[in-house]
C-alpha cells in the first residue's frame, strides 16, 4: 500500500513577507524605522500633543533652562528660547515644517527625475545627451552652494527653498531612472510586449517602469533626509522659513547669539535634525540591503 506523498516542506514566500524577512535582519533599518515612525506620528498629532502654541511668547520665561536642570520650570520640560516660547512644542511643530518640506522635496524630484530619466533611457539620441550634461553640470556645482544661488535668484522663503533643494537633488533620480531603464530595455518581456504591439507610452509606463521602482524607493528615502539637511542648512542662512516658524534650521538661527549662555536653544534643534537625518539614512540602508539581491543572504 502507498503512503501518500508528504507535502513540501517548503512554502514560497509572499513577496512582502520575504522582503521584512530581510529588512528585519538589519537592526538599524529596524531602529531607524521606528524612529521615523515616531516622528511622522508626532507631526501628525502636534496639536494636540504639544503642550504650548509654537509662537507664543511669555516675558516671565526668557531663557528659562530644562525642567530637570536647576532654575527649570517644569511646565517647560526643554525650556524656552530668548522670548520665552516652549522649545519642546517649537520642536514638535518643527517636525511637522520639516517632514513637509522633504516629502514635498522628494516628490517634486522625484516625479521630474523620473519622466527626464524614463524619456532619456527610453528614447536614447540627442535628447538623452543633452539631459545628461546638464544634470552633470548640476552635479558639479556644490550644492549647498546652488540651493544658495537659486534662493538668492528667487528670493528668501519656504517655497524657494524647496524648490532649490528640489532642483539640487534632481540629478540622482534621472541618473538612477535612465540606467535602470537602460537595463530593462534589454530584457525578453520587453521585446515581447513590444512584439505584441505595444505603444511607447505602454512600454514605458507599464512595462519598464513598474520594474525601476526599487532604487528610486531607495534614493527617495535617503533624499528626504538630505532635503531635510539642505532645508535646515538655508533656514540657519535665513534663506528657507522665515521666523516665527517653528523650522529647525531657523530654531539654530535664532539661538546663534545665546550659545554660551543657553545652551539648550541649540542643542534641542540639533538633536532634532541629527536623529531625524540619520534615521533615514539607516531606513535607505535597510530598503537597499532588502531590494537589492546581491546583498541578500
Amino acid at each position: 500500500m502507498t503512503t501518500p506523498a508528504e507535502p513540501s516542506s517548503h512554502v514560497p514566500q509572499r513577496p512582502l513577507r520575504e522582503f521584512w524577512d530581510y529588512f528585519s535582519t538589519n537592526k538599524g533599518a529596524v531602529a531607524g524605522l521606528v524612529i521615523v515612525l515616531l516622528v511622522l506620528l508626532m507631526a501628525a498629532l502636534a496639536p494636540w500633543i504639544a503642550p504650548f502654541n509654537p509662537d507664543a511668547t511669555d516675558p516671565s520665561v526668557f531663557l528659562v533652562p530644562p525642567a530637570w536642570q536647576a532654575g527649570g520650570s517644569a511646565a517647560h520640560l526643554l525650556g524656552t528660547d530668548a522670548i520665552g516660547r516652549d522649545i519642546l512644542s517649537r520642536l514638535i511643530f518643527g517636525a511637522r515644517l520639516s517632514l513637509t518640506i522633504g516629502l514635498a522635496v522628494v516628490t517634486l524630484s522625484v516625479i521630474t527625475g523620473t519622466v527626464l530619466g524614463l524619456t532619456a533611457g527610453y528614447f536614447r539620441g540627442i535628447f538623452e545627451i543633452a539631459v545628461m550634461r546638464l544634470m552633470d553640470i548640476i552635479l558639479t556645482l556644490p550644492s549647498l552652494l546652488l540651493a544658495i544661488v537659486i534662493v538668492a535668484i528667487l528670493g528668501p522663503g519656504l517655497m524657494n527653498a524647496m524648490l532649490a533643494v528640489a532642483i539640487v537633488v534632481l540629478p540622482h533620480y534621472v541618473r538612477i531612472t535612465r540606467a535602470a531603464v537602460i537595463s530593462e530595455m534589454s530584457r525578453d518581456y520587453v521585446t515581447a510586449a513590444r512584439m505584441n504591439g505595444a505603444g511607447h507610452l505602454r512600454l514605458m509606463f507599464s512595462e519598464v517602469l513598474p520594474n525601476c521602482t526599487a532604487p528610486l524607493i531607495v534614493q527617495a528615502s535617503l533624499g528626504i533626509s538630505s532635503a531635510i539637511l539642505d532645508a535646515a542648512a538655508l533656514g540657519f542662512l535665513g534663506l528657507g522659513a522665515q521666523p516665527p516658524s517653528p523650522e529647525w534650521g531657523t530654531m539654530l538661527a535664532d539661538a546663534r547669539e545665546f550659545v554660551m549662555r543657553a545652551w539648550w536653544v541649540v542643542t534641542f534643534p540639533g538633536l532634532a535634525i541629527l536623529i531625524t537625518v540619520l534615521a533615514f539614512n539607516l531606513l535607505g540602508d535597510g530598503l537597499r540591503d532588502a531590494f537589492d539581491p546581491k546583498l541578500k543572504r
